[in-house]
């Protein structure tokens, strides 16, 4: 099963992710909190990963992302993870800038171009040894 999961939701999924890494429970509270929207549209959100089987939540327990959640999750994740470092390190733009646009590429680099990134970013960190 293909699913389109929009940026908004991979957003979710990458908070969630980050938060299961910090504390062993993770609550609507804490993706509220972390991602500082409203609890409801949180709940929301939640109920729509839900139903797309990304994450299981019963009413008033913790937040899991489910097997394909996680997936999702850890690759959004790295596509951050990568851009910022480009970012950051090779443009040389400060954190707070390389972070803000680092979420906004994420969701629509190719994958492809984040492959060739990766491999660029090897070749020059090589060359700094």
């Amino acid at each position: 099963m293909s699913l389109h999961v929009s940026s908004n939701m991979e957003d979710y999924l990458e908070t969630i992710h980050l938060l299961e890494q910090e504390r062993r429970n993770v609550r609507v509270k804490d993706i509220a909190a972390e991602m500082q929207i409203t609890m409801p549209s949180v709940s929301s959100a939640v109920k729509n990963l839900e139903n797309q089987g990304l994450v299981s939540h019963s009413r008033y327990d913790s937040v899991e992302l489910t097997k394909e959640g996680a997936q999702i999750a850890e690759a959004v994740y790295k596509r951050h993870r990568v851009i910022k470092h480009f970012l950051s390190k090779v443009l040389e733009l400060e954190s707070d800038i390389a972070e803000k646009d680092a979420c906004r590429i994420e969701h629509n680099i190719s994958e492809e171009t984040l492959n060739k990134l990766i491999q660029f970013l090897e070749k020059i960190e090589e060359s700094d040894i």
